[in-house]
């Protein structure tokens, strides 16, 4: 246990988070029993040890961070763990990557059960599904997700500003007043195109190469987070990947399922649970008609973020792909988006219209049911709203 002590305090010594999240405020830190999905690479680590170095001494033993890396859970339980710690006074347990533990759902109830006043925070991939696949976690967990650098956090890195998140309502009926207390402290113009190429993921502040470890991450996704929580055969790997870079490459826009089954030598069906364990690992986002869910026939898949783009195929990145890619990604943490009846046209939550489109385009007519979320332009006027402000959303 000692060990575990002293690691645990050489990590919140050494750690620095550069921006504080959204989320540490979103979640109720008066839960016992709190999940924190991500993709990987998000940054979930640097979250809980942050949250550990916000509220305790490093040294503070009533708080543990344990990553469940560490071989010695491999012959030890989650449960007895928790135990010692609780019986040496812990109150607080933070575990990393809880899905590498065998039988870890039914370890974190006996935790609950056992141990009333110890609180557990335990973070896993996005593509778990807390409470659907593990029932002994209903009602007892509360399930978080941990996203990418907003542009506005991305923002505030740069820039030094502690700008606060809009609600959609409030872009859209103040977005002129909004943007007059941004720009006199920041040209969101001046970053907004790094951060289509490389702001959504922490790591762009490592000094490395960020698309070669944005690749290594991704492979990383399909290798451990999508095999090894759905429980799928390595010899389905190829498939999976294949698949993943033919979405990438033909680019926002309804697949062709036959084809696809077809190329990568698997079934219409298997397609489609490809694509959804795809999107649940965010590397792409599904796009439905109004009214329409999977297993339905997908409207648009696209990447799930522009950083993406980039890595994967970089001379066939299209600006206005990566606009709208930008788009979906910063409203569907909160909102409902459906493909509409256009290109570069969405429904948002069943009622509002957007396009996104180039605010240099003299030939554009505005209707006024439509709202325009226009890039290369750092203003707005009334309908018509700078396509960077949407990234201020969380």
């Amino acid at each position: 246990m000692e060990a575990f002590f002293r690691t645990h305090e050489y990590l919140v010594d050494h750690t620095s988070a550069p921006v504080r999240r959204a989320l540490m405020d979103e979640i109720d830190w008066n839960d016992r029993m709190i999940g924190i999905k991500g993709t990987r690479g998000i940054g979930k680590t640097t979250f809980l040890l942050q949250y550990a170095k916000d509220n305790y001494a490093s040294n503070d033993k009533r708080c543990l961070y344990i990553n469940m890396n560490n071989f010695y859970f491999q012959g030890h339980g989650i449960a007895d763990f928790a135990g010692e710690f609780y019986r040496r006074g812990g109150k607080v347990l933070l575990i990393d990557q809880v899905f590498k533990q065998p039988e870890w759902s039914k370890e974190l109830r006996r935790c609950y059960d056992q141990y009333p006043t110890l609180k557990i925070v335990f973070t896993g991939s996005s593509v778990m599904r807390l409470k659907e696949e593990n029932p002994e976690l209903n009602g007892i967990v509360k399930s978080y997700n941990l996203r990418g650098f907003s542009f506005r956090e991305y923002i505030n890195l740069l820039t030094g500003n502690d700008f606060q998140p809009f609600t959609l309502d409030e872009i859209l009926n103040n977005h002129e007043r909004l943007i007059k207390q941004i720009l006199p402290k920041a040209s969101p113009v001046q970053h907004f195109q790094n951060y289509i190429h490389h702001g959504f993921y922490p790591f762009f502040l490592e000094n490395r190469n960020f698309s070669e470890n944005l690749l290594k991450t991704m492979n990383m996704m399909t290798e451990v987070d999508i095999l090894l929580i759905k429980q799928i055969e390595l010899k389905y790997l190829t498939k999976i990947k294949k698949l993943f870079y033919m979405l990438a490459l033909e680019g926002p826009k309804a697949p062709n399922i036959s084809k696809l089954a077809q190329v990568i030598g698997t079934s219409r069906a298997t397609v489609m649970n490809y694509i959804k364990d795809l999107a649940d690992a965010r590397l792409i986002n599904i796009i439905y008609p109004p009214g329409q869910v999977f297993p339905k026939k997908p409207a648009k898949v696209m990447l799930h973020n522009s950083n993406l783009m980039y890595a994967i195929y970089p001379i066939k990145a299209n600006k206005q792909d990566a606009m709208e890619t930008f788009l979906v990604n910063s409203l569907w943490k909160d909102h409902i988006v459906n493909e509409g009846t256009k290109k570069g046209h969405y429904i948002i939550d069943n009622k509002l219209k957007f396009r996104v489109c180039d605010a240099e385009n003299s030939k554009m007519r505005y209707s006024p049911d439509t709202i325009y979320a226009r890039y290369n332009t750092e203003v707005g006027k009334d309908n018509r709203i700078p396509l960077w402000l949407f990234g201020f959303l969380y």
